[in-house]
C-alpha cells in the first residue's frame, strides 16, 4: 500500500514536470511574440531577406553572416561618397516616450532619429545601441536611421527595435532605393565654385572675422566693447544668461566683476559702444549659451519665448543677431522654429551663426548639424569649434589630430559636403595657447594656410580636399580679449589674409 502511493506520487509529479515544461515554453513563445508586437520596425531583423520597407545608401545588402539573430542581417557599406545609410519612417504618437535600440557590429556604426538624438560605437562583435526620446506635441511619426561613417569598414546591423505605442496613422511607405550611377574613382562630387550671395546678414563683408568678447573677467584682459580691434567684423557678446521665469528665454547684462575691472561700466556705455561699432561698418550679435549655459529651447513655448527675449535685446541694445553655442545640446526641431520666428521679426538683415563643436557636426543626422540644415535660408555661418576636441574624423574616413591644417580643412568639408554652402563655412580657433586646452592651438600663418587649401587648392597639408569652395566665408576666434593679450596677433594676421580671397 505504501509502495503503491509512492508511485503514484512519482508519476504526479512527472506529469507535473512535463506540463511545466510545455506550460514554460508556451509563456516563452507568447512574450516574445507579444514583444515583437511591440516593435514598431518592420524588417526588423532583415528576416525578409531583403531591404523591404527600409531605404537604403547604394551597397547596402542583406547578408547571412555575421547576425546577431536569426538569418539574417544587414550590412552597410560605406564609401568616400556615403555612410552606407538605412532610414525606416515610423508612426508614432505625440507626446510619447520611445526607446530605439539596435545590434551593431563594426567601426562607426550609428544609431539615432532624424531630428533628434543619435548614438554611436566601434566593436568587433556585435552590441547593442539604445536611446530614448519623447515625441514632440505635434509629431505624428519620425524617421529611424543607421549608418557607418565615410571611407570606413563595413557596419553589420541586426534586430532594430523602437518600442513604444503605434501611431493612430499608418507608416508612410518609404522612398524606393535607386542605384545611382557610379562616381568615378569613388570621389565625392564637386560642389560648384560659384560664389552665392549670402542670404542675409545685412552688409557684412564676403570674408569676416568673427570675435567673442567677453562679458566676464579671468586672466585675458578686460575691454570696452569700443575698444575691439579694428580688424574685426563681427562681434559676438558672450554670453546671454538663461531667463528662469521664461523657460527658454535670455537676459543680457554688464556683469559687474567686467564693470569694476573698467573702473565703472554702465549699460548706457555699452549701447553707446555697439553704435559706434556700427559707425565703423562692424555688427554685434549676443552670443547664447557657452561651456556653462544652461538654456533649453525644447518645446513650442520656449521656442516663442527665445524668439521675443533676443528680439527684445535687440531692441534694447542695438544687437543685430543671435550666435548659437549650446554646448549641451540643441534641439534642432524648436530651435529652428525659434529662430525662424525671430527671422520673421527682424528681416534679411538678421545676422544667425551656430558654434558648434566637432563632435556636432560629424555627421548630418547630429542635432546640430540638422539645425543648420534646417535654417540653411536664414543661416549666416557656421563658426564650428575646431578646439577642446582632440581627434575627429575628417571627410575622407581618416583620423585627424586637432592643432593641424588638415584637421581644419578635413573638417570643414564635412560640412560642405553635407549641405552647408561655402559662404556659410567659418574656422573657429583660440586666439592664443591660453585660450582653449593644450593642443587646440594653432598658428594663424596655418589656419590662413588652410583657407587657401579650401578656397584655391594651394598650401594645403598632407590632406586636399577633391574640388575647391569659393566662398569659405572667414574665420572665428576665441577670444578678443586673448588676441589683446598676444598684441593681436590673431587679428593683425588673419583678416589681411582673408582680404585676399575672391
Amino acid at each position: 500500500m505504501l509502495r503503491t502511493h509512492r508511485h503514484l506520487i512519482l508519476i504526479a509529479l512527472i506529469a507535473l514536470l512535463i506540463i511545466g515544461s510545455t506550460s514554460s515554453i508556451f509563456l516563452v513563445n507568447h512574450f516574445s511574440k507579444a514583444l515583437a508586437a511591440n516593435n514598431l520596425v518592420t524588417n526588423a531583423g532583415f528576416e525578409s531577406g531583403n531591404l523591404s520597407s527600409w531605404n537604403c545608401d547604394s551597397g547596402t545588402t542583406v547578408i547571412t553572416s555575421p547576425v546577431h539573430n536569426g538569418t539574417y542581417a544587414l550590412q552597410l557599406n560605406p564609401s568616400s561618397s556615403v555612410t552606407g545609410q538605412c532610414t525606416q519612417t515610423i508612426s508614432v504618437q505625440p507626446n510619447t516616450a520611445y526607446t530605439l535600440s539596435a545590434y551593431v557590429d563594426g567601426p562607426y556604426a550609428y544609431l539615432g532619429v532624424n531630428g533628434s538624438n543619435s548614438t554611436w560605437t566601434t566593436s568587433s562583435s556585435y552590441t547593442q545601441l539604445s536611446l530614448t526620446l519623447t515625441t514632440g506635441a505635434a509629431t505624428t511619426s519620425i524617421t529611424i536611421y543607421v549608418h557607418g561613417w565615410y571611407g570606413q569598414a563595413s557596419v553589420y546591423v541586426d534586430d532594430v527595435a523602437l518600442i513604444g505605442p503605434a501611431g493612430s496613422g499608418s507608416t508612410p511607405t518609404p522612398v524606393p532605393t535607386n542605384t545611382p550611377t557610379p562616381v568615378p574613382t569613388n570621389t565625392p562630387t564637386p560642389i560648384p565654385t560659384t560664389t552665392p550671395t549670402p542670404p542675409n546678414g545685412g552688409s557684412l563683408p564676403t570674408h569676416i572675422l568673427t570675435g567673442y568678447w567677453q562679458d566676464f573677467t579671468n586672466q585675458a584682459p578686460a575691454l570696452r566693447l569700443s575698444a575691439v580691434n579694428s580688424n574685426y567684423d563681427l562681434i559676438a557678446v558672450a554670453f546671454a544668461n538663461a531667463d528662469p521665469a521664461h523657460p527658454g528665454g535670455v537676459t543680457f547684462s554688464i556683469d559687474p566683476s567686467l564693470s569694476s575691472a573698467l573702473g565703472g561700466y554702465t549699460s548706457a556705455q555699452f549701447i553707446s559702444d555697439i553704435n559706434t561699432l556700427h559707425a565703423q561698418g562692424k555688427k554685434v550679435i549676443i552670443s547664447v549659451g557657452g561651456e556653462n549655459g544652461t538654456i533649453a529651447v525644447n518645446d513650442a513655448t520656449s521656442a516663442t519665448n527665445f524668439a521675443n527675449s533676443i528680439y527684445g535685446l535687440m531692441q534694447t541694445y542695438g544687437f543685430d543677431g543671435v550666435d548659437i553655442d549650446l554646448e549641451n545640446g540643441v534641439n534642432p526641431t524648436y530651435m529652428a522654429s525659434a529662430l525662424e520666428q525671430l527671422s520673421s521679426k527682424v528681416g534679411s538683415r538678421l545676422i544667425i551663426t551656430l558654434a558648434p563643436q566637432t563632435i556636432d557636426m560629424q555627421s548630418t543626422s547630429s542635432g546640430y548639424f540638422q539645425l543648420a540644415l534646417n535654417i540653411k535660408n536664414i543661416l549666416t555661418i557656421v563658426n564650428m569649434q575646431y578646439y577642446n576636441s582632440g581627434t575627429m574624423l575628417g571627410c575622407d574616413g581618416n583620423v585627424y589630430a586637432q592643432g593641424t591644417e588638415n584637421f581644419l580643412t578635413a573638417l570643414a568639408c564635412i560640412q560642405l559636403q553635407g549641405g552647408l554652402r561655402p559662404d556659410q563655412i567659418g574656422l573657429g580657433l583660440p586666439a592664443t595657447t591660453q585660450a582653449a586646452n593644450a593642443g587646440s592651438y594653432v598658428a594663424p600663418s596655418v589656419i590662413n594656410n588652410a583657407l587657401d587649401c579650401l578656397e584655391r587648392g594651394t598650401n594645403c597639408g598632407s590632406f586636399k580636399p577633391a574640388t575647391t569652395y569659393a566662398g569659405i566665408r572667414g574665420v572665428m576666434t576665441w577670444s578678443i580679449n586673448w588676441d589683446d593679450s598676444n598684441g593681436y596677433n590673431f587679428a593683425n594676421t588673419v583678416k589681411p589674409h582673408l582680404s585676399t580671397l575672391p
